[in-house]
């Protein structure tokens, strides 16, 4: 049976991410790539990894380490931080404190049919990052918990993890750049530009 919360995924996201210009923006394949594209206006700050699933924290966890005076939020979905769940052991190891992790649990593969993931059979995502060592980490499923969750993700003085619980609903598709050099080329720019 597929999950119902209270929050409504493209409202709840404005909130939580209120000024998306201040990260760097590294998001997974699927709906967090179609949330982070229009947050950002595709804008140049944003790595879509379409394509790649399982990579973004990894990617994310890199460029935090290589760019330490910038904040990098990587975005990302349950089923793919189940594909590489020792990343949060490596991340909760180096604990980079200008890298945020949001987690948006709908509890299905929304792109494949929607399939349930493990976090529909009860696996909490905020428990096992906890438990690799990410000391900062909540679960965010009420609209009542909006604004701690955005704090916590706002706080660039410690690593943080964000577990957005959402319902199953359908991905909201929104337009943007899949060309690989194309993306690279206006990251690399937008980092040159200190954006």
């Amino acid at each position: 049976m597929p999950r119902s919360s209270e929050l409504r995924r493209t409202a709840v996201l404005a909130e939580l991410i209120r000024a998306p210009s201040r990260y760097l923006i590294i998001c997974g394949l699927g709906t967090a790539a179609f949330d982070a594209a229009r947050l950002t206006g595709d804008g140049p700050n944003l790595f879509p990894i379409d394509g790649a699933m399982g990579s973004a924290l990894g990617v994310g966890l890199g460029l935090a380490l290589a760019q330490p005076r910038r904040f990098v939020l990587v975005m990302t979905g349950d089923g793919e931080v189940l594909m590489n769940l020792g990343l949060l052991a490596t991340v909760a190891v180096q604990a980079p404190p200008n890298l945020s992790i949001l987690c948006l649990d709908n509890g299905v593969w929304g792109l494949t049919g929607s399939q349930p993931t493990h976090t529909s059979h009860g696996t909490d995502l905020t428990a096992v990052a906890a438990a690799c060592g990410i000391a900062t980490a909540m679960t965010v499923s009420r609209p009542d918990e909006v604004a701690a969750g955005r704090r916590l993700h706002e706080d660039d003085s410690e690593l943080t993890f964000v577990r957005v619980e959402l319902g199953a609903e359908p991905p909201e598709p929104f337009p943007f750049d899949r060309h690989g050099a194309a993306i690279r080329r206006r990251f690399r720019d937008a980092l040159a530009a200190g954006r």
